[in-house]
């Protein structure tokens, strides 16, 4: 498929990407900073979860510091990895086929490089906690390597994404804690869910070229009955997300603060197109809202009441 300019994912204007050498662009595309959507649903569970362990405090404002920084470059190292993983499918689907490796920007092997000069970065980071905290952060990159192959096999690659993106819930937790629980637990099964109905709705995106391709979703799988399946992941992750907050001792406050999430849910549901991929992304992009609005409820659990 020739690449589309319109159709393509990839977008010259921004203020990261004009503040580039010409010569790192490809670089900055390759790991998505000029779309900075998923870095952000990639650090909210690790937000979530380093407030709801910080015990009628404020969170470690150091943490969340770090957590940033630690979910930009781990989001970028596994875009990486899905591009190189994809490269075959990519270049032949309108939305992918201007990124960097398809469109014979970076090679297999500078990209290689480039993950592992991202890596390198992350275990800066991770090494900055405690050793249980470690830990946890590597055995993370079991679902980090398992997640790109996934829509070969199974509808439900969604579910893997899930596994990966959610690590951060246990993570904040470890990190602040040295140890695991049923708090931290809940909240990793409410952040898959949340992954399969944000997910579920991004990948209507693209479920056209998917069939052409032989790749699958749970787009595909759900069709037209996706908006009863987003309320049952939704739903669920709300419910779960309050079961956490009891679990970890948040206070009366965090159930009304926790009441302005469940409405930007419900909006997405009730307004999202799945025919229409306009409706599809911004509904996708709203979510990293429902997310701080979780980080504060649960503030707000921790330091009212």
């Amino acid at each position: 498929m020739s690449a589309d300019s319109d159709a393509s994912d990839i977008r010259s204007e921004g203020m990261i990407v004009q503040l580039t050498p010409p010569i790192l662009r490809p670089y900055v595309y390759l790991m998505r900073l000029d779309r900075p959507y998923g870095a952000w649903l990639l650090l909210l569970p690790c937000w979530w979860s380093i407030a709801l362990a910080s015990q009628g405090t404020w969170p470690n404002v150091w943490f969340l510091v770090l957590f940033g920084l630690g979910a930009f470059i781990m989001r970028g190292a596994g875009c990486v990895m899905n591009d190189i993983a994809d490269r075959d499918f990519d270049g032949r689907v309108a939305r992918t086929a201007n990124r960097p490796i398809p469109s014979g920007q970076v090679t297999i092997k500078r990209a290689l490089a480039f993950l592992i000069f991202l890596g390198l970065l992350g275990c800066a980071i991770l090494v900055q906690f405690n050793t249980f905290a470690i830990g946890v952060g590597v055995l993370s990159l079991v679902t980090v390597v398992i997640y790109p192959y996934m829509k070969r096999f199974t509808y439900w690659p969604q579910v893997f994404l899930g596994l990966s993106f959610n690590w951060g819930a246990l993570l904040g937790w470890a990190a602040v804690q040295g140890s695991l629980g049923a708090a931290p637990g809940t909240l990793y099964a409410a952040g898959i869910l949340w992954t399969l109905g944000y997910d579920t709705i991004y990948a209507h995106q693209d479920k056209e070229d998917d069939i052409l391709i032989g790749i699958k979703s749970t787009a595909l799988r759900l069709g037209n009955a996706t908006r009863g399946w987003l309320v049952f992941f939704y739903g669920g992750c709300l419910a779960l997300i309050a079961l956490s907050g009891g679990l970890a001792g948040l206070s009366w406050a965090f159930y009304p603060a926790l009441i302005p999430a469940a409405l930007q849910l419900a909006w997405q549901v009730a307004s999202v197109d799945i025919h229409n991929p306009k409706s599809c992304l911004l509904r996708f992009k709203s979510n990293r809202d429902f997310g701080l609005l979780v980080f504060a409820a649960m503030v707000v659990g921790q330091v009212l009441g």
